[in-house]
């Protein structure tokens, strides 16, 4: 199989993981026992603003969720380029594939099954795209 497939198949999986987790990261059962109610109404007062944990919570969550949609891009776009060009990117390849890793990591000591499936999933088609993306035997000069 070819890098960029592995590239385009992670971009979707991003997507869809993005949008499970725009989707879902404000939402708690009341059977869990948060107390939601003093995660809004505690405010505390941080470089000249008043804030409250629940904003806090809400703003990284957004966070996250407009880092995946970057993670999309970067993905496809990654899919798309000549083997000659995304062969000269070592870094980038392989920054996003230990990015990835690292995710799968922090999703399996804080999250559930879903993240962590998804977290894997990512992760190996990243790893496959970099390692399949290696110098080919003549690489032309960029332009």
């Amino acid at each position: 199989m070819r890098a960029s497939l592995f590239y385009r198949i992670a971009a979707v999986l991003l997507l869809l993981f993005d949008a499970g987790h725009t989707a879902g990261f404000p939402w708690s059962d009341p059977k869990w026992g948060v107390d939601i109610g003093s995660m809004r109404s505690t405010h505390f007062y941080i470089m000249g603003f008043s804030r409250t944990y629940w904003d806090f919570y809400v703003g990284f969550g957004l966070f996250v969720s407009v880092f995946f949609l970057l993670a999309v891009v970067l993905a496809w776009q990654l899919g798309g380029l000549p083997p000659e060009f995304l062969a000269r990117m070592l870094g980038t390849r392989w920054a996003f594939a230990l990015c990835f890793a690292a995710m799968t990591v922090l999703s399996w000591k804080y999250f559930f099954v879903i993240p962590i499936v998804f977290s894997v999933a990512i992760a190996l088609c990243l790893t496959a795209a970099a390692w399949l993306s290696a110098k080919p035997a003549s690489t032309p000069p960029l332009p």
